[in-house]
């Protein structure tokens, strides 16, 4: 019988290898270390609770999808600092071209009621689409764990905050972003997976 491993008591390169096998246990630990620091500096740039949890939320997923491209340089907590740093930059740069949209768009709607007229497309199998993508995430949901389930059903359909579900599920923040963490990535791939049934 192998032995269990402790990754608590592994250096971060030794967690990094194993993560770039597919080892989620040694990413979660990863993400454990160092989840407050990279919030930080989300925080810091986002100025806002819950933008920094989504940030900070979307940096670990980003991380996980391009560990193959760390290659040790620098030390795995800087390398996960530029990620953060750079989604953040993406938002900020995107909400402001929002606010310069939105100006432009005033100056339109008060150059004339004919402008404000909405022209309707109807595409009748949006609604169709629609429904049959809602039953291939219900599907994918009932795969995860009652937790992992929860926790995304919560964020993504309820729209709660981070501060909320933790609350409601009796457990830290940090705990909700490794359960969103965790179950995003598995609807991900479940959902890939029901597409491929599809496609035969």
């Amino acid at each position: 019988m192998s032995e269990s491993i402790d990754y608590t008591q592994l250096e971060d390169t030794e967690l990094v290898a194993k993560s770039k096998d597919q080892d989620m246990q040694a990413y979660e630990e990863l993400v454990a270390r160092h989840r407050d620091k990279i919030y930080a500096r989300a925080f810091s740039m986002m100025r806002n609770e819950e933008e920094a949890l989504d940030m900070s939320q979307e940096a670990w997923v980003k991380g996980w999808q391009r560990l193959n491209q760390f290659h040790g340089q620098a030390s795995f907590a800087t390398w996960m600092t530029r990620i953060t740093i750079n989604l953040c930059l993406d938002l900020i740069r995107k909400k402001k071209r929002q606010r310069a949209e939105s100006i432009e768009q005033l100056d339109d709607d008060l150059g004339g009621v004919e402008r404000q007229m909405e022209v309707v497309e109807t595409n009748p199998t949006e609604g169709l689409e629609r429904q049959e993508l809602r039953a291939k995430i219900d599907k994918a949901l009932e795969q995860l764990s009652e937790a992992h389930r929860t926790a995304i059903v919560m964020h993504e359909f309820q729209q709660l905050e981070y501060k909320e579900i933790a609350k409601r599920m009796n457990c830290s923040i940090g705990t909700v972003m490794s359960r969103l963490f965790y179950a995003r990535r598995r609807l991900a791939s479940l959902l890939a997976g029901l597409k491929k049934k599809d496609e035969f």
